[in-house]
């Protein structure tokens, strides 16, 4: 059988052993309830009198869900349907086509994977294949991306730089939202994008299997395109579902954020379930900080009734913690961080 499960997964009518969750991981209800107060913030208002409004709105939904969506963003929608259907053809192409970008090392800045999302904690495999880009310098890296579909170099490297730029911009919101500078997520913490496309063939049984694992995501933020529903997130106690809107980018809150923020906004604990009848692509483009850079509490926020929550550590230090501990319960690897 072959390692991608694109490659196979429309020939077999019952799940592979190997991709069957433990009973304590399975979605009991792949179709959990669709939560409807996670907020929409149109992005449009900003530049007028609801601004302050839309920034408040952005600061409760980090606080309450760790995540929001985003409409009237500036990305042209043609951009975005090109984008996907891209990598929909991309998965689509034969095995044999598909091989040839396959690999497990992970210092390659570009590859075709398919494995758990955490080796180290499971040894179920996920019911996806996943592409990633690594996108700094862009100039440099999109040399060892592919030229087939056609178009795939120009297409996906206009898409990252908009989605960059928008994660920049909300950036800049919530820094307003934090009374802290603005531009403080520039140049050294937003120099790394990673941009990953995973895609979740129709399963047999998606009662039995995850696409994802529930995790957090290590870095600053990530923005990400979907078109049909998987995306679960864990909020007050239980699994719940996230709508995707037509033209939407999902904002998620990411750990080191959390530090940076000392508490005040909140990564979220969330996994991808699949479905019978249609293969589920989504585009996610996350950034963070150089290997180098400190992670810490922004000094403007720390004061005697704001004590620092979290001690200081390198990005590498902490992705290190994070790969440790992905994939296991729920308790985040800041946790190891705490004062």
């Amino acid at each position: 059988m072959s390692t991608l499960v694109s490659s196979w997964a429309k020939k077999v009518q019952a799940v592979p052993a190997s991709y069957i969750q433990p009973k304590e991981k399975r979605p009991e209800d792949t179709a959990a309830p669709v939560c409807k107060d996670i907020p929409v913030v149109d992005l449009a208002r900003v530049e007028g009198h609801d601004r302050y409004e839309v920034v408040q709105t952005i600061m409760k939904a980090s606080q309450d869900f760790g995540i929001f969506q985003v409409i009237n963003h500036g990305i042209p929608g043609e951009l975005m349907n090109d984008t996907m259907s891209l990598f929909k053809e991309f998965f689509d192409m034969e095995a044999e086509e598909k091989a040839v970008y396959y690999s497990e090392d992970k210092t390659k800045s570009f590859r075709l994977y398919a494995n758990p999302y955490s080796p180290k904690a499971s040894k179920v495999d996920s019911w996806r294949d996943t592409l990633h880009h690594s996108c700094h310098p862009l100039e440099e890296k999109i040399q060892s991306w592919p030229e087939k579909p056609a178009r795939y170099r120009e297409v996906v490297g206009t898409y990252v730089l908009e989605v960059k730029n928008l994660s920049l911009r909300i950036l800049d919101l919530i820094c307003e939202g934090l009374g802290i500078e603005l531009g403080y997520f520039g140049d050294e913490l937003s120099k790394t994008q990673q941009f990953v496309v995973n895609h979740y063939p129709p399963c047999p049984d998606p009662s039995l299997v995850l696409g994802i694992n529930g995790h957090y995501d290590s870095q600053i933020l990530t923005l990400l395109q979907q078109e049909a529903y998987g995306l679960q997130i864990f909020n007050d106690g239980k699994w719940v579902g996230v709508e995707p809107l037509p033209d939407a980018f999902l904002i998620g809150i990411n750990d080191q954020l959390e530090i940076i923020s000392n508490g005040k906004l909140k990564s979220t604990f969330h996994r991808a379930v699949t479905n019978t009848s249609i293969a589920r692509t989504s585009l996610a483009s996350s950034i963070g900080p150089s290997w180098e850079s400190i992670i810490e509490l922004a000094k403007a926020l720390v004061s005697e009734s704001n004590p620092k929550l979290f001690k200081p550590i390198s990005s590498k230090d902490y992705f290190d913690i994070y790969m440790a501990a992905a994939g296991g319960s729920k308790v985040s690897a800041l946790e190891t961080l705490k004062l």
